[in-house]
């Protein structure tokens, strides 16, 4: 499945369970959604690009941390070094907020440190890659696509009690806004600290909505507090 294939739609496979009888079976591992679950626990090989070395990741290292799991179809492809060459660049501003950042593909670790050490647009890069050679933890995040052995685009933000909050998943040809997941992030973590909930397109400095003190003067009257022209802003 590289980069630059059309989006496919997936099968439904069925399954014979009597003569003349055909049960209609969706794909178990695409099932549901990942958020409001808690964190998968996970153990795996691991290139750690900052340093070198190859290393172990787990579920256990990222225990009461802000943490974004992002899978990617493969190593050599060409949407896939963009979107993690642009979460580097931005490697700072999540350490800022606390956020650690685990890229995830089915390759090996040794494939994993050919790529970064031959891919240009990747030189510098800090992050460390998961190998989830097993197409375990893809699986486990419903996001292997299992016929290919790959993952899809999928990128899930955990609060530190290791509860799924948001995640994005899509098709392999079109790469994702870290700029937008970052104005996630500081929704998310200023919901978390306040009560308040974020509007629409919420950033730093703009209105909240303060329902942990005025739910029931807002109920049903968002419109007289916050408008379109402020959401859109």
């Amino acid at each position: 499945m590289a980069c630059d294939v059309g989006v496919k739609a997936r099968e439904i496979k069925e399954t014979k369970i009597q003569e003349n009888t055909v049960e209609t079976k969706k794909e178990k591992k695409m099932s549901s959604t990942m958020v409001l679950r808690k964190m998968p626990e996970f153990k795996m090989s691991a290139y750690d690009a900052k340093t070198g070395h190859y290393t172990t990741v787990s579920s256990e290292d990222y225990a009461g941390k802000w943490t974004v799991v992002c899978f990617y179809p493969a190593d050599f492809t060409f949407v896939c070094p963009t979107e993690i060459a642009a979460m580097n660049a931005k490697y700072d501003e999540f350490q800022e907020l606390g956020v650690e950042i685990l890229p995830i593909s089915t390759d090996t670790k040794f494939s994993h440190k050919r790529f970064v050490e031959t891919e240009p647009i990747l030189k510098g890069l800090k992050l460390t890659i998961g190998a989830d050679t097993t197409k375990s933890v893809a699986e486990s995040f419903g996001v292997l696509i299992e016929e290919e052995g790959v993952a899809l685009r999928g990128r899930f933000l955990f609060n530190p009690n290791g509860v799924c909050v948001a995640q994005e998943v899509q098709a392999d040809s079109v790469g994702r806004n870290v700029n937008e997941f970052l104005r996630q992030v500081r929704a998310w973590q200023h919901a978390t600290a306040t009560g308040e909930v974020c509007p629409a397109g919420w950033r730093p400095g703009k209105k909240t909505l303060p329902v942990n003190t005025d739910v029931e003067q807002m109920t049903g009257r968002v419109g007289d507090y916050i408008t379109i022209e402020e959401i859109l802003s």
